[in-house]
């Protein structure tokens, strides 16, 4: 069963990547929904968890303060990267699409860690966690695709980080065979990133689907990825 999840984490990536890719001629709607779904990823799953598996050490206004803590870390490297960008062209911009697919794929590896330390408490909450995790690994692929193609970066830098994305999954459920973390500090680790994606789809990739672009279609495809990514975490929850 594991096994066949490690595959499945793969693939459900590696296909919203494609998706991605074939439709790039309609980036901004792309866009749109990216910004959805990582916002709906920080709001519906990154942050309900991290409180969660967090309250055992932390109460809430502690994990809110990291979260917050996470936000202003990624505005900090966003600026020191894209310090001499202006308007959007610069040497730098294809540098802050990498950092952006690269956060993404370490929050892969820690829904695969996710899935591995689900599964050792026991294989009916790890199929739980798991459902969820694939549910949302489509738009995973689908946001590094439009990080790195929204930053300058060409459709080979696009498909070498959704490699790195997909696969990252994947190590994370086999490196949990080989080692437990506690609760608590996943709890963190998902905070942080949850302040990550909160700035990622609020200040780059939602002002950006609509640059140039009629901005019903866009914010009609950013409500559609919230909406989905809301529905994905319900239904694994049942």
């Amino acid at each position: 069963m594991v096994y066949l999840i490690i595959l499945a984490t793969v693939v459900f990536t590696f296909l919203g990547g494609l998706f991605a890719l074939k439709f790039k001629d309609k980036l901004h709607l792309v866009l749109g929904f990216s910004a959805g779904a990582l916002l709906g990823v920080a709001f519906f799953d990154l942050l309900p968890e991290a409180i969660e598996l967090a309250s055992g050490k932390f109460d809430v206004p502690v994990i809110t303060a990291i979260i917050a803590l996470g936000f202003v870390i990624y505005l900090f490297l966003d600026r020191l990267i894209n310090i001499h960008c202006h308007d959007g062209n610069c040497a730098n911009s294809k540098h802050r699409g990498r950092f952006g697919a690269a956060s993404l794929s370490v929050h892969s590896f820690l829904d695969g860690m996710a899935i591995g330390l689900a599964f050792q408490v026991s294989a009916s909450i790890g199929l739980i966690v798991a459902v969820a995790v694939l549910a949302h690994d489509f738009s995973d692929g689908i946001n590094t695709v439009g990080l790195i193609l929204k930053n300058n970066g060409k459709s080979k830098s696009a498909i070498f980080w959704l490699i790195i994305d997909a696969i990252a999954p994947a190590l994370g459920i086999i490196a949990t065979m080989f080692f437990t973390l506690p609760a608590e500090m996943l709890g963190v680790f998902l905070a942080v990133f949850c302040g990550f994606f909160l700035y990622i789809g609020a200040s780059d990739l939602l002002p950006e689907s609509h640059h140039s672009h009629p901005t019903f279609w866009t914010t009609f495809c950013t409500i559609i990825g919230m909406a989905v990514l809301y529905g994905v975490v319900r239904l694994a929850g049942i």
